[in-house]
């Protein structure tokens, strides 16, 4: 299997997994609710066991598609590391050039002022 698709894996394994603790999140605050607020099983029943089957369901999906992509764990995410250019250097060491005399003419000024 090429890097691409390794790294690509990784992608999708990790979306999946996370919509499937989103949907056991939902699922078991659903369920916390329904046991600690009984009133509400009794009014709305038949709405909540379907939104029950459709939590289940989103679940057991994402986790068939997390099990799925399960082999771009082996993907590694490569650091690449630029070296500075040239002129960028320059361009710094310029920029600290440029502090250090404005840092010493603001020296000076505030010398002569206090000289006169």
């Amino acid at each position: 299997m090429a890097k691409k698709d390794l790294s690509e894996y990784h992608r999708k394994y990790r979306a999946f997994r996370h919509h499937a603790w989103a949907g056991l999140g939902f699922l078991s605050i659903l369920l916390a609710i329904r046991i600690i607020v009984p009133q509400l099983s009794d009014l709305l029943g038949p709405i909540l066991v379907l939104i029950i089957m459709v939590l289940i369901t989103y679940v057991g999906v994402a986790l068939i598609l997390t099990y799925r992509y399960r082999t771009g764990l082996s993907a590694t995410e490569k650091v690449v590391q630029i070296q500075p250019s040239v002129e960028l250097e320059k361009e710094k060491l310029k920029a600290k050039v440029e502090k250090k005399k404005s840092k010493a003419e603001a020296k000076a000024s505030k010398k002569t002022g206090k000289q006169k």
